[in-house]
């Protein structure tokens, strides 16, 4: 995840100085969890695609084919960030093939795709969005949220043209939307009420917000939650302390709304080249279980 990282040669002197604790819940939170009161928390992890060589011997057998990793992939974490779908639209059959590889308890959260939201920015996109549905459809009972990564200069003076195709939506996928534009997080007067109207409507509507925790981009943590399930997209520095911080912070903030009502978590970690993502989510695995009573599936520390 480039979006807010800390470029590799700055770390060590811009790091420390980052104020990584989360903010105060947005007053609206309480209301876009409650529909889900109740319900036990299911709590997942994993990264962001399976084609990591350095993970043979790990992870992955040592010999093991290319494409027996989706198998062993599977096996190991229990959710990824598919972001194979944002530069394709691939086939129903190719994505049940990658569902049937994965365990039942397995989630997919398809990024949607850049024809829809980078390209066509929205507009005229019925059959490229019939087709992502399509392949949606395919991966049956492993569907997680699926989420739109808005352009970084989509601003709110598009509000309009989001609202259009969310309201279009099927209901019955379950779908986030990622903010990237400072405009939606503290917005110009002259668009307050536009920005407001789009938060309000996805509350209306279950569609959630995609909470970004990267490290130059702060407001990006917005804390305000539209639905009952948490898409978190986590920036790690390669096992620096604050990592670990972090994700215990992100634990109490997620046993409180579990409280008021949330229903499912996918950390979806972002780690230079994947490299240390496996100990990241044993990490939060280790956190998750002593401060949720969660059991995570991560990959074990030396399986080969």
């Amino acid at each position: 995840m480039k979006y807010g990282k800390i470029p590799e040669e700055e770390q060590q002197e811009l790091l420390p100085g980052v104020d990584f604790s989360l903010p105060e819940d947005h007053p609206e939170t309480a209301r876009g969890l409650a529909p889900g009161k109740g319900r036990p928390l299911e709590v997942r992890a994993g990264g962001t695609m399976w084609t990591i060589r350095a993970w043979r011997g790990s992870v992955y057998p040592q010999k093991a084919p290319q494409r027996t990793w989706p198998t062993h992939y599977g096996q190991s974490f229990g959710t990824i960030e598919l972001n194979a779908t944002h530069y394709r639209i691939h086939p129903p059959e190719r994505m049940a093939e990658w569902a049937a590889a994965m365990p039942d308890d397995f989630r997919f959260c398809p990024k949607f795709p850049a024809i829809i939201t980078h390209y066509r920015r929205f507009n005229d996109c019925a059959g490229p969005t019939d087709d992502f549905i399509a392949g949606l459809d395919a991966l049956g009972s492993k569907r997680g949220p699926a989420f739109i990564q808005l352009p970084p200069h989509f601003s709110p003076k598009h509000a309009d043209r989001l609202m259009a195709y969310l309201q279009t939506w099927p209901r019955s996928f379950e779908a986030a939307v990622e903010f990237r534009h400072p405009g939606w997080f503290a917005p110009d007067p002259e668009f307050a009420q536009a920005v407001e109207s789009v938060w309000e409507a996805m509350r209306e509507w279950g569609i959630g917000a995609v909470i970004s925790d990267t490290a130059l981009r702060r407001d990006a943590v917005h804390m305000r939650m539209t639905a009952p399930f948490l898409l978190l997209r986590f920036g790690g520095y390669e096992g620096h302390p604050s990592d670990e911080w972090r994700l215990k912070e992100w634990c109490r903030r997620i046993q409180a709304w579990h409280a008021e009502g949330l229903q499912s978590v996918d950390l979806l970690v972002h780690q230079p080249d994947s490299i240390r993502t496996p100990e990241t989510c044993r990490m939060f695995s280790e956190l998750a279980k002593s401060q949720l009573g969660a059991e995570l599936r991560v990959p074990a520390p030396a399986l080969f």
